[in-house]
């Protein structure tokens, strides 16, 4: 962005933003290395949009916010949301130009870049608003909104207070703004109805999906399949499958590429989460930017956990019970449940479980006819986001 910003003294971002702006970021490298192995960029023709579209149109669109308010609330607010937007896969947009690329898709993307903007911006406000309910610390390897807000209006006089409330703001303006973003889009197709009811739709599970995971949080354990049923609700449908649907309605797919589309992204949205939560609890945090404590502090009732409790017998179930859940779990308490966690064989049936569903993504694509170029690139993202450690 250009000019001087102009910055209310209560409101003051020195220190809350250390990070680079989002114009000039390269985001995309990180939306790029899931179609890499071991973190590395391609440049073939597995990989033929590198996301920096979307970053530069979210970069002007929060620019073009922020003058035309004319006023330093908007402007604390897009400095913020620029800060947060810095980081991430990337993964939504990607799927949505890999939908578009396969239901024939061809020519200019800026429909389908604004669509994919929109799904970013979408999640953006579902994360930021997904940290102040978790009581999250860490999201990308930095402290959460909330947290920033709260670090940096100390004098305030409730400074966590303070820092809930203005997440909860910034998450809300973002949800918003996404449906700012889709009009370019809806104008470019013929079915912009069904576009907008499928988005709709998608809006619709998440949230749904975000309410069954903090009715079961903290409650007593939940069978295996409750706990799966949660993943598919509140992540795996809105992380894959629907962006995908998405791209591929913009492109004016039949029912045909639909089902298939669905096919590959139920399955493959379903191993994306298993092996989040995976990482939540044996992940390498410096990699994986985020705590590997949270979920077992508090008391997520992922399908890792659901096994293990199955299995566990009753020393370890007593264990189970004692320590996950727990708001003061330290690294000692963290490595027991860990070392339970392998000994059940959850750790390993979960491993299976993303295996299965990969598989599962990968016969869809021979089941059906894509364009070979979309499917290589669809074949390697399945790839990719199942066997990451980030």
């Amino acid at each position: 962005m250009t000019g001087k910003r102009t910055v209310v003294p209560a409101f003051t971002m020195t220190g809350l933003l250390p990070h680079a702006r989002l114009v000039g970021v390269p985001t995309w490298r990180i939306c790029m290395s899931l179609l890499t192995s071991h973190g590395t960029v391609r440049a073939d023709a597995h990989a033929p949009w590198d996301c920096s579209a979307v970053d530069g149109l979210l970069a002007r669109f929060l620019a073009d916010k922020e003058q035309a308010s004319g006023g330093p609330e908007i402007a604390m607010f897009v400095e913020l949301l620029e800060g947060f937007l810095s980081g991430g896969k990337r993964l939504r947009p990607l799927l949505c130009y890999y939908g578009w690329q396969a239901a024939g898709g061809h020519g200019g993307t800026n429909a389908v870049t604004h669509l994919g903007a929109a799904l970013e911006l979408f999640h953006a406000g579902v994360l930021i608003h997904d940290d102040v309910m978790d009581d999250s610390d860490v999201r990308r390897g930095r402290p959460t909104v909330h947290r920033r807000l709260a670090g940096s209006h100390a004098r305030h006089a409730s400074p966590d207070r303070f820092g809930v409330n203005v997440a909860i703001l910034l998450g809300d303006l973002a949800l918003c703004w996404s449906y700012d973003l889709l009009q370019v889009a809806e104008l470019a197709t013929p079915r912009a109805g069904t576009l907008r009811a499928l988005l709709d739709a998608m809006r619709m599970q998440a949230m749904t999906g975000q309410y069954l995971d903090v009715l079961a949080t903290g409650s007593s354990a939940i069978a295996v399949e409750e706990a799966l049923a949660i993943c598919r609700a509140k992540t795996a449908r809105y992380t894959v499958e629907y962006p995908l649907l998405a791209g591929a309605h913009l492109a004016g797919a039949d029912q045909g590429m639909l089902a298939a589309c669905s096919a590959y992204g139920v399955p493959l949205g379903e191993a994306f989460q298993l092996r989040d939560d995976l990482l939540g609890v044996f992940g390498e945090p410096g990699t994986t930017g985020k705590s590997d404590l949270d979920d077992l502090r508090d008391g997520k009732h992922t399908v890792l956990l659901a096994i293990a409790r199955q299995r566990a017998d009753s020393v370890q179930a007593g264990a189970l019970r004692a320590l996950i859940g727990n708001p003061g779990l330290d690294r000692t308490g963290a490595q027991d449940i860990r070392d339970i966690l392998v000994a059940t064989g959850a750790r390993d049936a979960v491993e299976d479980m993303i295996d299965q569903r990969r598989m599962r993504a990968l016969a869809a694509l021979d089941g059906f006819p894509f364009p070979a170029a979309a499917a290589a690139s669809l074949r390697h993202l399945a790839d990719m986001a199942t066997r990451r450690d980030h």
